[in-house]
Order: C-alpha cells, then sequence, then structure tokens
C-alpha cells in the first residue's frame, strides 16, 4: 500500500472546514477552517494548503438529505468541488458527508463542552471525518 497524502474540505457558505489524511494509516487531523464568502473561499489561502501538503488528491464532502437526496446545498459543494480541479488541476473525489457535523460536535462536545463547539472547530472536525469515512469505503 503506499503512502497518500489528502486533503478533505467540508464545503460551507461561511466556513469552510480543512483536514489532513494519510492513506496508510487511514487517519485524518483537523486544520484550521477556511472563511467563506457565500460559499466563495479565498483561493490563494488553499493554493498554500495544496503547495504545502501536496495531496496526491483531495476529498471534498458532498451533503445530502438523509434520504440520500439532493438539497441546494449538493450542487455549490460540487461547483466547489469543480473549480478546486479546474484551478489547480488536483483529483477530487466527492464524498457521502451525512451525519459528519452531528458526528464532529459530539466528539468536541466530549473533549470540550460548548466551548469547542466555535465553528471553525466544527467544520475542519467534520473534514476530518468526511476523509475517515472515504478511507473507510475505498
Amino acid at each position: 500500500m503506499t503512502t497518500q497524502t489528502l486533503l478533505g474540505f467540508d464545503f460551507g457558505t461561511k466556513s469552510i472546514g480543512v483536514a489532513v489524511g494519510q492513506q496508510l494509516t487511514g487517519s485524518a487531523r483537523p486544520l484550521a477552517a477556511l472563511k467563506a464568502q457565500d460559499g466563495t473561499p479565498d483561493w490563494l489561502q488553499i493554493e498554500r494548503l495544496l503547495k504545502e501538503w501536496q495531496p496526491d488528491f483531495v476529498v471534498v464532502g458532498l451533503p445530502l438529505n438523509m434520504d440520500g437526496t439532493e438539497q441546494p446545498l449538493t450542487a455549490r459543494a460540487r461547483k466547489f468541488a469543480s473549480r478546486l480541479h479546474g484551478r489547480f488541476g488536483v483529483r477530487v473525489e466527492l464524498q457521502d458527508e451525512r451525519l459528519s457535523t452531528v458526528e464532529a460536535r459530539a466528539g468536541l462536545f466530549e473533549r470540550g463542552g460548548y466551548r469547542a463547539l466555535n465553528k471553525g472547530s466544527v467544520d475542519s472536525q467534520s473534514a476530518a471525518i468526511i476523509l475517515q469515512d472515504w478511507f473507510e469505503t475505498h
């Protein structure tokens, strides 16, 4: 098995969670979340992340309803994934992210109570969960 580095993104309109993971260990850890303006990130920050971590590819969480149908944010997450690929030529995989935010909130609350539940921490922890889910399903 090869060691591959992946970046994970939890797309949101105000904040985009970011995580880095290693396929060999199947583990991921949150990085600092990025601010977004109506879903548009600072692309220079993303470029810096890609240069720093040099991922083999990136995984973008795909927000779906509990029954698996798409919601309005689904199309925006797909557009974000498409722009990542278009701007940087990086391979992008989509991963179902149902319940990742619920799981992230529960884990952060368990470790630090309400103070640990700031938006950036939740979003980046969600990105780590999305990556770990990707590892488990691939």
